[in-house]
């Protein structure tokens, strides 16, 4: 089950993600990156990599932005597609997560994502749920 939708956008590409927690709001969003660029065909490369991100920020959508950018440069830089994720601490200024990614020859990429960006940038606390909108750069 996703736990994310696309966002309609003219030509970027948006999604909005929703989880009861920020933690899980985070790990969704670096995961919906992977879901919604690329499908995995075949794993002739099976070796993980594991990857510890830290980021700190003045505020929580700062930190959200930061956070999907350094997910997208490891990919770039290290030829990895992410697969997991675990969020080891978070708060609204602060994350600690480790990231295990594969090698991207095991997967067809679909639309190539260059940057989360502050465009029409949401992240919020309704009610109980977080939920943020983000729309990226293509």
């Amino acid at each position: 089950m996703k736990n994310y939708e696309v966002l309609e956008h003219t030509a970027d590409i948006g999604i909005r993600v929703k989880s009861s927690s920020l933690e899980g709001l985070f790990k969704s969003a670096g995961l919906a990156i992977t879901e919604f660029s690329a499908k995995k065909q075949k794993n002739q490369f099976p070796e993980k990599h594991k990857f510890v991100i830290t980021q700190k920020a003045a505020n929580v959508e700062e930190l959200f932005v930061n956070w999907l950018n350094e997910l997208l440069s490891l990919s770039c830089a290290e030829a990895l597609i992410f697969e997991d994720i675990k969020i080891n601490q978070i708060n609204e200024q602060f994350v600690d997560a480790v990231a295990t990614g594969t090698d991207n020859r095991n997967y067809k990429t679909s639309v190539e994502i260059k940057a989360a960006t502050y465009h029409q940038l949401k992240v919020q606390k309704i009610n109980s749920h977080w939920q943020a909108e983000v729309i990226f750069d293509v």
